[in-house]
């Protein structure tokens, strides 16, 4: 059996999918989707940037969901043996990714779907505002102290 777990926020970077995009009809077909259901070119910011295009989370957040199922869907088209994947999972945003690959929701509608969980994400935290922290390597009492 195998698993695929997908990303969440944060792992984005200018370029990502191109590749596959170049090569594989099934990975365009994604962005295809992506740049019709969100009414603008997601594929031109994943491929080609600026970064600060790519930064917004209203834009980060559908071009992860993007990027995940078209490397997905890219695999599918080379003949890779997906017939044994028995789970999918996500890291926060990437559970949407998870979703898609099951089957339980359409690409579209994931896609509008996270745009607005970005923009609702934004809306609650002004630019500039909050702060968040990994934790590795300590134990409980350590981070009780600090």
């Amino acid at each position: 059996m195998l698993a695929l777990l997908f990303p969440g926020q944060g792992s984005q970077s200018v370029g990502m999918a191109r590749d596959a995009a170049e090569r594989f009809a099934a990975a365009r077909a994604v962005f295809e989707t992506a740049d019709e259901a969100l009414g603008y070119p997601l594929s031109e910011r994943c491929f080609e940037g600026p970064e600060e295009a790519l930064v917004p989370t209203e834009v980060q957040q559908p071009a992860i969901l993007a990027t995940s199922i078209a490397l997905l869907r890219s695999l599918e088209e080379s003949g890779a043996a997906l017939d044994r994947v028995a789970y999918v999972a996500g890291h926060s945003l990437g559970e949407y990714s998870a979703l898609v690959a099951a089957g339980a929701v359409e690409l579209a509608d994931a896609l509008r779907l996270v745009r607005s969980r970005g923009q609702y994400m934004q809306e609650a935290v002004p630019e500039g505002e909050g702060a968040m922290a990994a934790i590795v390597g300590c134990d409980l009492a350590t981070v009780e102290a600090a």
